[in-house]
């Protein structure tokens, strides 16, 4: 499971001409999924995501996590996080987990952030040809890998 983070000030989702999703500030997220990814893999980011201290405090450090700055957050399906670029110059993206298991691990992840946050999690709709609007605040963007937590 892979997931980018980015810190924003506004952010929103598009499909069809009719806005699904909007935050302001907060973290706008896009999670790919590979065939392996378990509950576990969702638990471990999703804690993660939380008590990151990537919101500035008082003094303007990074210190205080989306749960202390009272942000929100814009969750979005990217399958093409997955891609390998080892071979060629075509993506391949034999490491996605087929619809029939990521969208149960879209599903999952999406309950398991709404549960951890005091916010309503905003999200698109898995497959669908989204317009994700953002204005990255920092610019801060963080990559987190499930695969790599050692």
């Amino acid at each position: 499971m892979r997931v980018v983070i980015q810190r924003v000030i506004e952010s929103s989702v598009t499909i069809d001409g009719n806005v699904k999703g909007k935050i302001g500030k907060g973290l706008m997220i896009l999670v790919g999924f590979e065939a392996t990814d378990t509950q576990e893999d969702i638990d471990w980011i999703s804690y993660k995501i939380v008590n990151l201290r990537i919101f500035p405090d008082a003094n303007g450090v990074m210190n205080v996590s989306i749960l202390d700055a009272d942000g929100e957050v814009l969750i979005i399906s990217q399958f093409t996080l997955m891609a390998s670029t080892k071979k060629g110059n075509r993506p391949s993206y034999i490491h996605a987990a087929p619809p029939d298991i990521s969208i149960p691990l879209y599903e999952a992840f999406l309950k398991k952030m709404d549960e951890l946050l005091p916010h309503t999690v905003q999200s698109g709709i898995f497959g669908a040809d989204m317009k994700v609007a953002l204005v990255n605040d920092g610019p801060v963007t963080i990559l987190i890998d499930s695969k790599n937590r050692y």
